[in-house]
């Protein structure tokens, strides 16, 4: 399964796809007010971007030429306000763009959460779970990137770029001939850099995926790598994992390294031919001296947007990628389907009657064959088979985590299919081997967020005798519960579980080895309890 992991994050799609970028749009139309007072923002920094060379070139061929200290004290001061002006926008600019990105990676996380947990269980029998903390968390990262730094700072960029030539033809069309000249030079490395670091990126996704999912089978599996003395082994598949994903970062560093010097060199070439092109013309008269000073000063601020711009398409490829992960999880059909028009019973009497069920995890492998059963109300029944023949698969049915391939099961004579899903496994109490606690207090834990009261709780702790270990903590039932129930052994996650079930009252209980491992003076305390 992490095998299909890697492939997945592999495969990065276009650098940009419409139909995405539309998708994604949807989200910022909720934060629309926010966006257009940030888009102002960054068109006012691009238009005080351009203003002050052109208050340069103005001083040095008017009040520094004419000697008039007065006039070139108010451009000075002209200039200092400009420059406050490009701060406070560019702060607010910043500020509401940062807020709207994380706006929308809080809409995001929560529609995919949303949808996690709405899926059945064949889709986590597919998706290992590290797969899925991906698009939760650094998938979602990306996006806040877009967002914040790349979908209005662009158009600004655009603008400044369009400003700076504009202006600078202005002041002499054959000067900015010669500063246009080395474009083609930025185009030509900005395209090697696009395709070298479109491979890095591929690789760096890859490298993430696999030392995310050896990380999570290291720490899951902990316990059994102490056991066996498997420490050193463990550390050296992680490190050779972390080694590959530190050399994928170096490579796709190594070719920033590149780009971003290259550019400025770029940048730098122009300067020279500015200057010994301009400067010929200044000599000759054909150019002013404020003229050059400005022509240089908007060279310097040409070359920064297009390193942005070639940042922002690394930027937007990362994101196109993410957002075809995120999206395609969250377009994922939920193959066990709540029904159509739910039925709900006011009285659920408990009758389940298995009719000729046929089922499989995998095509052509049937785990049940041809299975008939009934179960009156009431009734206590015991299912007796081999390991793998079964036994725990009748009680995923029954809760409907999985449809039958074929036949029928009913509960109270409606087909658990056409049951409202919440109300069917509300009247199912289940207490499984594998006892899964949540991190918060014991209490929380028996209540699972459902209003039952303190008393119910506590008595149905003494029917199954876990009221004896519950007195001993720190809290009793407020006692802190660590992640998974770390803190408690195998026996007393299984009484809670029972206590549990009890408090909920359901009237199907389903156990499936649910005492195998309390003693047996405590399995017949809870068999009495079941019993009454």
């Amino acid at each position: 399964m992490a095998e299909l992991d890697y492939h997945e994050e592999e495969a990065l799609g276009r650098a940009y796809d419409a139909r995405l970028m539309r998708r994604l749009m949807t989200y910022l139309v909720a934060y629309k007010g926010q966006v257009a007072i940030a888009t102002v923002f960054v068109l006012a920094q691009a238009g005080l971007a351009i203003i002050g060379p052109w208050l340069v070139k103005v001083a040095i061929d008017g009040d520094i030429a004419a000697g008039n200290f007065a006039g070139l004290s108010q451009i000075a001061l002209l200039y200092l306000c400009v420059l406050a002006a490009e701060f406070v926008v560019g702060f607010f600019q910043m500020l509401i763009m940062q807020n709207v990105g994380q706006s929308i990676m809080y809409d995001l996380r929560l529609a995919l959460f949303d949808k996690l947990q709405r899926m059945s269980l064949p889709f986590y029998d597919r998706n290992p779970v590290g797969r899925l903390m991906t698009r939760v968390t650094s998938d979602v990262d990306v996006l806040n990137e877009l967002f914040s730094s790349g979908v209005v700072t662009i158009v600004g960029d655009v603008v400044t770029l369009v400003g700076i030539m504009v202006a600078i033809v202005l002041m002499n069309a054959e000067l900015s001939l010669v500063a246009f000249s080395v474009l083609p030079l930025i185009f030509i490395v900005t395209l090697v850099f696009r395709a070298r670091v479109r491979t890095t990126y591929r690789e760096v996704r890859t490298a993430l995926a696999r030392m995310n999912a050896n990380l999570q089978e290291n720490l899951t599996g902990m316990t059994t790598a102490h056991v066996m003395n498997r420490e050193a082994k463990q550390f050296e598949g992680f490190r050779r994992t972390n080694a590959g994903h530190r050399d994928a970062n170096v490579r796709s560093i190594f070719y920033y390294a590149i780009f971003f010097p290259t550019v400025e060199l770029i940048g730098a070439l122009a300067t020279a031919l500015i200057v010994w092109y301009g400067g010929r013309q200044v000599i000759g008269g054909g150019l002013t001296l404020g003229a050059l000073v400005a022509f240089l000063l908007y060279a310097q601020r040409f070359f920064r947007p297009i390193s942005d711009m070639t940042e922002k398409y690394n930027i937007l490829q990362s994101a196109m990628a993410s957002s075809e992960r995120i999206f395609t999880l969250l377009d994922d059909t939920i193959e066990v389907a709540p029904p159509a028009s739910p039925r709900m019973v006011s009285a659920v009497r408990g009758e389940i009657v298995f009719d000729h069920v046929h089922f499989a995890y995998q095509s052509g492998e049937e785990v049940l064959k041809d299975v008939s059963f009934r179960v009156a109300p009431g009734e206590k029944v015991a299912i007796v088979g081999a390991t793998g023949a079964g036994k725990t698969t009748i009680i995923s049915l029954l809760t409907r985590f999985y449809d039958v391939t074929q036949g029928s099961i009913t509960v109270d004579g409606i087909d658990v299919r056409e049951w409202d899903e919440a109300h069917l496994r509300r009247s199912i109490g289940v207490v499984l081997q594998d006892v899964f606690l949540f991190t918060g207090t014991v209490e929380e834990n028996l209540r699972l967020g459902d209003p039952i009261p303190r008393e119910r709780l506590e008595a149905a702790a003494r029917e199954v005798h876990a009221d004896a270990f519950i007195s001993r903590l720190p809290g009793g039932m407020d006692a802190e519960v660590k992640e998974r129930g770390a803190t408690f052994s195998t026996g007393e996650k299984q009484l809670l579980a029972f206590a549990r079930a009890l408090a909920f009252d359901p009237r199907i209980l389903v156990l499936d080895e649910a005492t195998s491992s309390v003693d047996t003076n405590t399995e017949l305390l809870i068999q009495d309890a079941l019993h009454r």
